[in-house]
């Protein structure tokens, strides 16, 4: 069969964020069978012939992280085609993002000899399988980024914190430390950011800091950027 005429498959891979113990972390799978036998990759699969790609996204949360449609904010980040990247034959595997608070341990689906979450930091030294390392670079700066001009931040938070904890997922996520005051200022001042609440999160020694919840809006304006302009 000459290259022109060669099957191309199509699959969906996954960049499952959250945040556990502060530190931005993502789901990765150890693959039981070749190709790639024993590397870490991320979630993924093939695109069933009567399925929609956000439908293979959701089968892929459900089979390997143990997820359903509700506990995360998905989306499609980017299209990965360059010839060779499988080898198991011309795949085009379209990536998308899911972001959760508080996401749980995985189930170890079919096929996959284990699953757990690695925080970023442990990754420099690890190869993932196929491009993955691409694509996963690719998910995390998209949900960086996204951070600067959207609402996105609190989906990493319960339904209820504090701004301690929002700015927390932006040191995380950006990895960087903000101006407490200045951050306090603008994102309470940002309409649609946030719904002030008139209680308090438990008091852990000092002065009992105010609950907040997500407003409304869907966009940051003006934004708040990682550069603290």
């Amino acid at each position: 069969m000459s290259a022109a005429s060669a099957e191309i498959r199509v699959a969906v891979d996954l960049t499952v964020l959250t945040l556990r113990d502060g530190a931005l972390s993502v789901l990765l799978i150890q693959r039981e069978d070749d190709p790639h036998r024993g590397a870490w990759a991320l979630p993924g699969g093939f695109v069933e012939a009567d399925e929609d790609l956000e439908d293979a996204a959701y089968r892929v949360l459900a089979d390997e992280a143990s997820l359903g449609s509700g506990a995360v904010h998905l989306e499609q980040v980017r299209t990965f085609g360059a010839p060779g990247r499988d080898p198991r034959g011309r795949v085009v595997s379209v990536a998308f993002m899911a972001l959760g608070a508080d996401l749980p341990d995985p189930r170890r689906g079919e096929d996959v000899a284990d699953a757990r979450w690695w925080a970023l930091a442990d990754l420099a030294d690890v190869q993932l399988a196929f491009d993955h390392a691409a694509v996963l670079e690719s998910a995390v700066e998209r949900a960086r980024s996204k951070l600067e001009y959207t609402t996105l931040a609190v989906t990493f938070l319960p339904e209820e914190f504090t701004i301690s904890q929002l700015r927390g997922v932006y040191e995380s996520v950006w990895g960087t430390t903000l101006d407490a005051g200045n951050f306090h200022r603008k994102a309470t001042r940002t309409d649609g950011f946030l719904v002030e609440l008139a209680k308090h999160a438990a008091p852990t020694g000092g002065r009992p800091a105010r609950l907040y919840r997500a407003g409304t809006g869907a966009y940051l304006i003006p934004p708040l950027l990682r550069s603290g302009d």
